[in-house]
């Protein structure tokens, strides 16, 4: 008589037990991402791929987003068949997971190594001319962290408005009576359109700087319609406060890389050793006017710049 197998017995979970269930694969997990942009996933797929050409994406969603100034950050979880990551946008770069677990460090880290690129990129000239033009630079950041901020017309009108007090600001550091021809009326302080053609005239004098000179003088014309108009426009867009922040930025670039250049009265070679390798300090605490200190990197060769009455 054949007997029946037994029965095995159910083991029955024990009160407080709990089971964990497996981890769900990345092909169920790819189903229930919405509101992805194809476009945007697709982007950061070729990318990951490109850099670990020996690994194929699996799986991927856009976590976060973080506005800072004018740039717009983006951070996505990927996983690969090898690996994980984020890849964070604006610029694009990846970071393994089993070194940067965290999401908010990750974002630190991120920025913090963009903003020594984009200071690299700069150079000392951007600092001098930063330093010389600090009031203007000063509420040119104020304009862009309002722009971050903003969400309606009348919020990105003022930050037309806070570009006006920028481009003001730079003819209040540079303007000099002495930079009027004689016999004509010095303009309004607010006046910015006739003291930059002033300002343009005195620190691109000559022929061989016609061009600079006109580029300046247009340059500044343009921005001020742009930013006057954004000012009273009411149906501005955060767009319009974007273009604006930027000519406004160019603006103050332009000018003050011409002012330090006529300013510091820049040798093109040392006088000691000929070297080519001539640099400028901005000092405010010399007491002399322009207050810089022209040096040599080659052989140590520094010369004070003499007062030079502009006013």
């Amino acid at each position: 008589m054949l007997k029946s197998p037994k029965k095995t017995k159910k083991k029955n979970s024990s009160p407080g037990e709990c089971t964990i269930p497996g981890r769900v694969p990345d092909s169920v997990l790819n189903k229930f991402v919405f509101n992805r942009s194809e476009h945007e996933a697709e982007a950061i797929r070729q990318y990951v791929e490109m850099q670990s050409p020996e690994e194929k994406v699996t799986y991927l969603e856009k976590v976060t987003t973080e506005r800072l100034f004018d740039r717009k950050l983006a951070a996505w979880d990927v996983h690969t068949d090898g690996e994980r990551y984020w890849v964070i946008t604006e610029p694009t770069n990846l970071y393994s997971q089993n070194l940067f677990p965290s999401l908010d460090y990750t974002l630190s880290f991120h920025i913090g190594l963009m903003a020594r690129v984009m200071a690299r990129r700069r150079g000392t000239d951007d600092d001098e001319q930063q330093d010389r033009l600090a009031a203007a630079w000063r509420r040119w950041t104020q304009a862009a962290e309002a722009l971050d901020r903003a969400d309606e017309a009348e919020e990105f009108q003022a930050v037309g408005m806070r570009c006006r007090e920028c481009l003001l600001a730079m003819v209040r550091a540079v303007a000099r009576d002495s930079m009027v021809p004689a016999g004509q009326k010095s303009p309004k302080r607010a006046d910015f359109l006739h003291w930059s053609e002033l300002i343009a005239n005195t620190i691109a004098a000559g022929s061989s700087a016609s061009e600079v000179r006109s580029y300046l003088k247009a340059f500044a014309k343009s921005t001020w319609q742009l930013v006057s108009w954004l000012t009273h426009a009411s149906n501005a867009v955060r767009f319009d406060g974007h273009i604006a922040l930027e000519a406004t930025q160019a603006t103050l670039g332009a000018f003050g890389r011409a002012v330090l250049r006529h300013e510091r009265e820049m040798l093109d070679r040392c006088p000691r050793c000929h070297s080519y390798k001539i640099g400028s300090e901005y000092v405010p605490t010399l007491g002399v006017d322009p207050p810089y200190v022209t040096f040599c990197e080659s052989c140590g060769w520094r010369k004070e710049n003499g007062a030079r009455n502009l006013s």
